[in-house]
């Protein structure tokens, strides 16, 4: 049981939610956490063939309508195929992705790829060197630039076909 006057809590709450008010909307979203199929041990990346099971903090799953799931060994690799899915997945569409999910940084868990952010250029590598770091939510993004070092931070829809290719040499603009 707790020994808190009605007059305290109520105080509390109101102090919580004047914090709350004075944040910018981005800051207080989180992106959605979502239940994914996790790839077996047999999964390899559709765009490079690693075997993504041997990197569970990095794994990126997409669900096509039809049920079908890929798994890909980091978002970079998750980047480059949606951005060219008959490339990688012959007779596929884009628009024929149901669910679309990045393991959160911090949480480790399946979070929307479409509210992640995603840090670049810091000093922490993924399976296949520079990757975009996905991040749950605002205060975690900026927490992370400052202690990571990180050069860029990106929402879904800013990660041009091009940039996946730039991390690969090294490149962050």
């Amino acid at each position: 049981m707790c020994n808190l006057s009605r007059r305290k809590a109520l105080g509390l709450l109101a102090g919580v939610s004047t914090l709350a008010l004075g944040l910018p909307q981005d800051a207080r979203a989180e992106a959605t956490p979502l239940d994914l199929p996790k790839p077996g041990p047999r999964d390899t990346c559709p765009v490079c063939g690693m075997f993504v099971a041997r990197y569970p903090d990095w794994i990126a799953t997409l669900v096509f309508a039809d049920g079908m799931a890929l798994h890909f060994d980091g978002p970079k690799d998750f980047f480059k195929f949606l951005h060219d899915v008959p490339r990688y997945a012959a007779g596929r569409l884009r628009d024929q992705i149901r669910a679309m999910g990045v393991t959160d940084y911090y949480g480790l868990r399946p979070i929307a790829a479409e509210t992640a952010l995603y840090a670049i250029g810091s000093d922490v590598l993924g399976p296949m060197g520079h990757e975009f770091v996905p991040l749950a939510s605002a205060a975690e993004a900026a927490d992370f630039m400052r202690d990571h070092a990180g050069k860029r931070l990106l929402r879904f829809a800013e990660v041009s076909a091009d940039l996946p290719a730039k991390l690969d040499e090294g490149r962050f603009e």
